[in-house]
């Protein structure tokens, strides 16, 4: 087995507030190797966004085939509108060129994986403590109290889904969990 056998698919999931985002920019920082997963989704383009960089724009039509066809790793309806997911073969295509992919996803999406893609490694990214959550959200400054709450609430739910993963990250500090990420996914780099 060479050092590149070694490269994992990842998914990384965890409760909103816990610091996902700012990780997934320190590992596309640290590991060149990284390719983040790009989702498809058939809602219009925002202003800027980019097709094949932001999302892969679809209509009703192709997200159904998509779907049908085993084509997609996982995919939800949010906020009762629009379907989102993410498209088997850019991920297995990316594996098949070096790449670690990458795939920021929510509990659920991480549950359809574990069945469409049960190779896939996944990672918890989990908060040091409930109140430490608590507090990044209420720091946000972004949300009202009822979003909080709900968020909360949701995480609750998240956080007691942790044994479900392969492995479960603190997140106390982003240079750490950026580092135990990597040594999970890309041990010789």
């Amino acid at each position: 087995m060479t050092s590149e056998d070694h490269r994992r698919i990842c998914v990384l999931a965890g409760p909103s507030g816990v610091g996902k985002g700012t990780v997934v920019a320190q590992l596309l920082a640290q590991e060149p190797r990284i390719w983040l997963s790009i989702s498809a989704t058939t809602r219009a383009p925002r202003p800027g966004e980019r097709e094949g960089e932001s999302y892969f724009f679809v209509d009703d039509e192709h997200f159904d085939h998509l779907v049908e066809s085993g084509e997609m790793l996982e995919w939800a309806i949010v906020h009762g509108k629009h379907r989102y997911g993410t498209p088997r073969q850019p991920v297995l295509d990316a594996y098949a060129a070096g790449k670690i992919p990458l795939l920021e996803i929510d509990l659920a999406g991480a549950r359809q994986v574990r069945q469409s893609l049960p190779e896939a490694f996944q990672i918890f990214l989990a908060p040091p403590s409930f109140q430490e959550l608590e507090a990044r959200l209420r720091g946000r400054g972004t949300e009202t109290e009822e979003a909080i709450e709900r968020r909360l609430e949701t995480a609750r739910g998240e956080l007691a889904a942790q044994g479900e993963f392969d492995a479960v990250v603190v997140n106390d500090t982003v240079a750490r969990a950026t580092g135990e990420i990597l040594d999970l996914i890309a041990p010789k780099r």
